[in-house]
């Protein structure tokens, strides 16, 4: 095969996993070839020719991802402060993978029975982050950090756990436009919530995590009587009460009031 040839097909590869990892960061494993070759500004065919099935383009994608928290771990298997290192790394593979959904659904086929193989068709790398977490979670056991009577499947569970609800549940920007600034979704947490209840719920001691609390929102109101934040009002006049019951309350104490007070 000519040089430049070999040269064009080795750009295209890279052109082709450069899309892949933006395109699967963003929908997962449910994105189509199609618009990952799109994307790299090449046909379908060259993304076949490079990799054979979009599974294997998957594993390409988030593999140098998982394989850098696989080294972490190993790089700190026998680090001081055993229980300290074990929920910090924790936390930093959240936090790092979040924004990612290919690397979270990637963590989270990781353990799931039968082979899991790379681009490589050896065990990916996901397989290789299980057992390097495995011996951070039993130096922090050992050291009396982590309670005994969880295993790796259960720290693994409660990972894939915790990847969804702050996925899920993380403070999103208002919308844009005339509604920018409008507050985050219903029932939104503040980024690392979850996160710090999964690592409380891991101790071995009382010790309790202060957990993140969201900013104040701008232009936030609140219910009159029970001070329960109330969406922004989209037309009209702006609500003053979470609901019927806190309206009701605040009609009853008008009405007992002395007549200066009502």
């Amino acid at each position: 095969m000519p040089a430049a040839t070999r040269a064009d097909a080795r750009r295209n590869r890279a052109l082709v996993l450069q899309a892949a990892r933006f395109a699967f960061a963003e929908r997962g494993l449910e994105v189509p070839l199609d618009e990952i070759a799109r994307r790299a500004g090449v046909g379908a065919g060259t993304v076949y020719r490079h990799f054979p099935s979009k599974e294997v383009l998957f594993r390409a994608a988030v593999r140098d991802r998982l394989r850098l928290f696989a080294d972490t771990a190993g790089d700190l298997a026998e680090a001081d402060d055993p229980g300290g290192v074990f929920f910090r790394f924790l936390a930093s593979v959240v936090r790092l993978s979040v924004p990612d959904r290919a690397v979270c659904e990637a963590l989270e086929a990781a353990g799931e029975p039968g082979p899991v193989p790379s681009a490589e068709g050896s065990a990916g790398p996901e397989l290789e982050f299980l057992p390097a977490l495995g011996v951070l979670l039993a130096r922090a056991q050992q050291a009396g950090a982590v309670r005994v009577d969880v295993d790796l499947a259960d720290v693994r569970t409660l990972l894939i756990g915790c990847l969804a609800m702050e996925r899920r549940r993380s403070v999103v920007p208002g919308p844009v436009g005339a509604d920018a600034g409008a507050g985050a979704e219903p029932g939104a947490a503040p980024v690392g919530r979850m996160t710090a209840l999964m690592l409380d719920g891991l101790r071995a001691d009382r010790t309790v995590t202060e957990l993140p609390v969201a900013g104040p929102i701008r232009d936030e109101t609140r219910c009159a009587v029970c001070g329960a934040a109330l969406a922004a009002a989209r037309t009209g006049r702006p609500a003053r009460y979470c609901g019927g019951a806190c309206r009701q309350k605040a009609h009853r104490a008008r009405r007992t009031a002395p007549p200066d007070r009502r």
